[in-house]
């Protein structure tokens, strides 16, 4: 059966009648014959919770400075960032009424940091020809010196573009082009020693588990439906049943909530057209499973092609989750930028709207960003994914961020008008659709294409170049 080729409806359909299948990703059991130590789980990613705290934090911080306290709150996000101090509170996701959280520091989960883990090559998409290491610092400073994250000049939402780029540039890159790549290697982090010196698992099992901490599901996300694991995001009172897996009246920020890609994937499949989650959490509790059954034994040719399949299946997937987000956000920079033009016409007051709009565009270009970390060259996707939407939105005078000075300071030129634009985010969903295959479409404005395009005229087609 070659994995990867199957559907993921007729992939769960086919792994659901193997009753024997692990159906969450918890207590697999220790393989390693000469483990002395205290463990009964082989089960291992607290690193990645930590590092998806972190994420949550930095959001958090990035929208929280009032123009008086740059210097200091700087500081304090490059502690989140770059590591370093011991005693961080986790400043989100924090207890709720009705939803309390287990842990409160992110030395509770592990010491860790997430500049070690970003994407290193460069960022074609964001002015200043940088790492994606470099880009997420930059975003950071300027979040620091700009009140509430909100770049109303340049028309940046500081607290999106972290957040969405981080996921990509870190979770998505290590996973995809690191854990699921690399490090499945037969000779890199082989199955019949252990990850390091007296760890309760091997290398492979480590591996794995990394990766399944970097997607950010409960581990018990394949009992639940996409409606609960988004609700258990959103910390909603009623989450707290399908949370609490072990009964103990909290929820672990290590393996009962739900963070980052798995959010995503969750949101796209709460309309009923997709299976994303579920088909990413059977291929990961499946690939554990055949890892567990080797009993500490290298894995044969047969066993490692094996696993590689898994692995496809969870790449293939994740990189969906993140082309529906793109499709969505450029639906609703469509939608934006619709309601700006009509305000515009009858000079009313745009700011809510233009608020709107940057948001939902920092989403857009986070994503869009995300989608070029994951070890695959995209080609000319990325070359027209990065010049449909710029270096920042199209500003209210028709003008666009282009690129940035000596000084690190952004520069603008003359751009499309806001009507090209709106065209420019419906090339971007067929682009999605074209390239990715995207189905669960959520904020689809393609039917608007041609129409815009006979507008417009000047030799618009309603193909992408």
């Amino acid at each position: 059966m070659k994995l990867a080729t199957l559907s993921a409806a007729i992939y769960i359909s086919v792994v659901s009648s193997q009753v024997m299948a692990a159906d969450t990703y918890a207590d697999f059991p220790i393989t390693l014959k000469n483990y002395a130590g205290e463990s009964t789980s082989s089960v291992s990613y607290k690193g990645q919770s930590a590092r998806q705290v972190l994420h949550t934090s930095l959001k958090k911080l990035a929208q929280s400075g009032d123009g008086s306290n740059a210097k200091a709150l700087e500081s304090l996000m490059m502690d989140y960032y770059a590591g370093g101090k011991t005693g961080l509170e986790i400043i989100a996701p924090q207890s709720k009424e009705g939803f309390p959280l287990l842990e409160t520091e992110v030395d509770q989960l592990s010491k860790t940091n997430l500049t070690d883990k970003a994407y290193k090559g460069l960022v074609a998409g964001w002015p200043g020809n940088l790492t994606g290491d470099e880009v997420l610092r930059a975003m950071l400073e300027k979040a620091a010196n700009t009140p509430d994250g909100y770049d109303r000049l340049n028309g940046y939402d500081y607290a999106q573009l972290v957040s969405k780029f981080t996921m990509g540039a870190v979770f998505y890159h290590q996973a995809v082009a690191n854990y699921l790549d690399k490090k499945l290697a037969a000779d890199v982090k082989p199955n019949n020693e252990p990850y390091n010196k007296g760890a309760a698992y091997t290398g492979k099992e480590h591996i794995w588990d990394e990766t399944f901490g970097y997607f950010g599901a409960p581990a018990n996300a394949l009992n639940l439906t996409a409606d609960q694991v988004y609700a258990i995001a959103k910390q909603k009172p009623e989450a707290l049943q399908w949370a609490d897996a072990n009964g103990d009246g909290k929820v672990s920020l290590y393996n009962e909530m739900a963070y980052a890609h798995a959010v995503y994937a969750a949101g796209s499949d709460r309309a009923g057209k997709t299976q994303y989650l579920h088909t990413i959490m059977r291929a990961f509790l499946d690939g554990r499973q055949l890892i567990t059954d080797t009993q500490a034994q290298a894995l044969t040719a047969e066993q490692l092609a094996e696993l590689k399949g898994y692995a496809e299946i969870i790449a293939s997937n994740w990189e969906k989750v993140i082309a529906e987000a793109v499709f969505k956000y450029a639906g609703e920079v469509y939608e934006d930028l619709e309601k700006l033009n009509l305000v515009i016409e009858t000079n009313g007051d745009a700011g809510k709207l233009f608020r709107n709009y940057v948001k939902h565009w920092g989403e857009l270009k986070g994503f869009a960003l995300s989608l070029q970390t994951g070890g695959k060259d995209l080609g000319a996707t990325a070359v027209q994914l990065n010049r449909l939407i710029g270096f920042g939105p199209v500003l209210l005078g028709n003008t666009q961020v282009s690129g940035v000075n000596a000084k690190g300071e952004y520069i603008q030129s003359e751009s499309v008008s806001l009507k090209e634009y709106m065209h420019n985010m419906l090339q971007v969903q067929k682009l999605m659709v074209d390239q990715f295959a995207v189905t669960a479409r959520e904020e689809d404005v393609l039917s608007e294409l041609s129409e815009l395009s006979d507008k417009l005229g000047s030799g618009k087609s309603a193909e992408t170049d």
